[in-house]
């Protein structure tokens, strides 16, 4: 019996030592995790504090570049409002369906090129004799204020 009770104290030492040996390198383990864990957490805080950072910056990049996409668009609004901006680009529209139609239609474009040296004469007229007295003295309504009226009455 004396062999056992030896027995006995000799592994309870044995395990009490082994408790001791692992519970210091459980702490050891336990602080190298908490010096990781403290390293890890300041990594974050400083990648997230850049982030903000570049975050805000974006932001305040995207605020300047709408003010000034809206002081364009006011600005291009503005120009388009310019007296004889909607006859220029009723003109540009008309010379884009006249050269179509010279290319499209064989006819046209002889009819074409006669009904403009009628009107270029007509034009020239103008500027000679009583018809330049009479159109200073008369004012006459162009194509494009007709045009631009009829096209405010069907925008109302």
């Amino acid at each position: 019996m004396e062999n056992v009770l030896y027995g006995l104290c000799g592994g309870l030492v044995v395990a009490v030592v082994i408790f001791i040996v692992m519970s210091i390198r459980m702490r050891a383990l336990k602080a190298s995790c908490d010096k990781e864990s403290a390293r890890l957490k300041q990594m974050l805080t400083d990648r997230m504090e850049l982030e903000s950072e570049g975050l805000g910056k974006l932001k305040k990049e995207n605020e300047e570049l709408k003010k000034a996409n809206e002081n364009l668009r006011i600005s291009i609004q503005t120009y388009a409002q310019k007296p004889g901006r909607k006859e220029l680009q009723r003109l540009t529209v008309y010379q884009t369906a006249v050269d179509r139609l010279i290319l499209n239609s064989p006819g046209f474009g002889a009819a074409w090129q006669a009904a403009l040296k009628e009107s270029e004469a007509e034009f020239e007229k103008t500027y000679v004799g009583v018809q330049a007295f009479i159109r200073k003295m008369i004012p006459t309504r162009t194509d494009a204020q007709v045009i631009g009226e009829i096209e405010d009455e069907s925008t109302k």
